[in-house]
């Protein structure tokens, strides 16, 4: 036991030092990656929430103030004339390709944004100047008087569709928690009849009955969000904010969706996987089962044996699938799991003190135990039946009814007494002690606890009871009566019923069950007489009670 508590503590260190050197190993790499500067990046033009193009920034000029300046001079020149054409116009500069709209200077295409495109710069800066254009023309469209009162319909609309998707939910709400509950309340009545109550059928209901709601209730606010949203989005002045909170729910989905798509063949491998293994789990069941009915016969395979040997190959199974499975898990290479390593091989190398050694003693209980499933046994101060034995505890009902839990390391350290155990056909050996006076007859005192041991019902009469000798006191002797039965289950009420019958043998024939201690001792000597062959009282009452010839 010793040796394999070492070992799983060994193995957990292991493990640790193995994630720490593997942390190391992705710092050192990191290190050698080079760096971003945080300085220069690209940033979207954008104009009423619509996206024109990218411009790169530098130290100078970040990207964000370079996009926002290019997106307020668009504005400008959108906001000066109703016209519905605009006079565009690009000109070489020095620092590149300068655009005009209706002669106001708009944007300059550089170089860093052809090298970021990777397209000619003659080319980038006419498909630049194509964008802004567009961005003008739908400017002005969007706020003339028509368009406004487009957009007002298209509210409207939209509150008209959420209206009738509320009045849905709402109706939803009332109605399918109600009804949901009643049809899982009448199926989980059975379930609450087969556990005695634990499962409570209404707890059941209620809780079905929140999650529903529950659900309707984010499908509410769900819709509201994006009805907000496209509310917003009808109107061109509240368009960038409509596009916003689209963009914070949108695109997480979107992805999520994404990342979904292309995580199905890693799927399919990992469904492959627990198919294989969930066959073999089958024939590991089927060929355990053809075991137990004696089908295939193992020399030396215990019956008990049958049921925990398939569960611990099972776990072995699953235990192997997993570890297969484990690369294709998305984020199986992220620092998150890296970091479960190490918190596994920390609680591997801490908690194998207790944990580990209650599972080898279950192991040991399992395939080298002294009891099995409703036997009555004693464990130190612990007396009952075996109801469960399990891989980290055994479970025991009293002789009160009461539920014993003893944890597996210590049912393996102590002594085991089995009193439902067969050994010699004979059965177990019921006994209990009484001291009796020096000045009783040894033999009528063993002929006393004989007939009490007769009397009691459970005793068997072959081999017959028999008495012993055990101890001579002060004031008296200690006498042993000796029973056989097959009754292993009922010692308590075997050894009450024996105990009541010695104290009516005794009574009956005037014999004190123990002396009174004195001080000092009377003249006559308290010796019994020798040979005392006179009948006990049942026999006297029985003589006198047949009839005479």
């Amino acid at each position: 036991m010793g040796t394999l508590l070492n070992f799983a503590r060994i193995f957990g260190v292991l493990l640790l030092s193995a994630g720490l050197v593997w942390a190391q190993e992705e710092e050192v790499e990191d290190t050698t990656t080079p760096k971003v500067d945080d300085e220069v990046f690209v940033q979207a033009v954008e104009v009423d929430g619509e996206q024109l193009f990218a411009v790169r920034g530098s130290t100078a000029l970040p990207a964000e103030e370079r996009a926002a300046l290019v997106a307020k001079r668009i504005i400008e020149v959108a906001e000066r004339s109703e016209a519905t054409s605009v006079v565009m116009g690009i000109e070489r500069g020095e620092l590149g390709q300068t655009i005009f709209a209706d002669g106001v200077m708009v944007s300059v295409t550089t170089q860093a944004d052809s090298d970021f495109e990777q397209m000619e710069l003659p080319v980038l800066a006419s498909l630049h100047a194509e964008a802004i254009e567009a961005a003008i023309l739908t400017y002005r469209a969007n706020r003339t008087d028509e368009a406004f009162s487009q957009s007002t319909l298209t509210a409207l609309a939209w509150s008209a569709v959420f209206a009738f998707y509320c009045g849905i939910l709402f109706w939803l709400r009332r109605r399918v928690p109600r009804f949901l509950a009643g049809v899982v309340e009448h199926r989980t009545r059975g379930l609450q009849e087969a556990t005695g109550d634990i499962v409570q059928s209404q707890a059941v209901s209620n809780i079905a009955k929140f999650l529903i709601r529950l659900l309707v209730d984010i499908t509410l606010f769900t819709g509201f969000y994006y009805y907000l949203s496209f509310v917003l989005h009808s109107f061109p002045n509240t368009r960038p904010i409509a596009a916003l909170l689209i963009r914070y729910v949108t695109d997480p989905i979107i992805g999520l969706m994404l990342g979904f798509v292309s995580y199905l063949p890693n799927l399919v491998t990992i469904l492959i996987i627990a198919a294989i293994a969930r066959w073999m789990i089958k024939g590991v069941y089927l060929f355990f089962q053809s075991v137990e009915q004696g089908v295939i016969e193992l020399k030396t395979f215990e019956d008990h044996w049958v049921w925990p040997t398939y569960n611990l190959i099972r776990g072995a199974i699953v235990l192997t699938a997993a570890v297969i499975c484990f690369p294709y898990i998305p984020g199986s290479d992220s620092a998150a799991f890296q970091g479960l390593t190490i918190l596994v091989g920390v609680m591997v190398s801490l908690g194998s003190n207790s944990v580990i050694s209650n599972v080898l003693a279950g192991l040991f209980v399992l395939y080298k135990r002294s009891m099995n499933v409703g036997d009555r046994i004693r464990v130190g101060d612990h007396y009952g039946d075996v109801m469960q034995i399990r891989l980290m505890e055994t479970y025991l009902r009293s002789v009160k009814n009461e539920l014993i839990s003893i944890p597996n390391a210590t049912l393996l350290s102590s002594e085991v007494i089995n009193y439902s155990s067969k050994i010699d056909g004979k059965g177990l050996l019921l006994h209990t002690t009484v001291g009796i006076g020096y000045e009783e007859p040894r033999k009528k005192v063993e002929a006393m606890l004989i007939e009490a041991a007769r009397r009691t019902k459970g005793l068997k009469k072959s081999p017959e009871p028999f008495v012993l000798v055990t101890g001579l006191l002060d004031f008296a002797t200690n006498y042993q009566i000796n029973a056989f039965t097959t009754r292993g289950s009922s010692l308590p009420l075997l050894l009450s019923d024996l105990h009541k019958n010695i104290t009516d043998v005794f009574n009956e024939n005037g014999v004190q069950i123990m002396t009174p201690n004195y001080e000092t001792d009377t003249p006559e000597l308290k010796i019994s007489e020798v040979d005392w062959n006179e009948p006990l009282a049942h026999e006297t009452a029985a003589e006198a009670a047949a009839p005479k010839a």
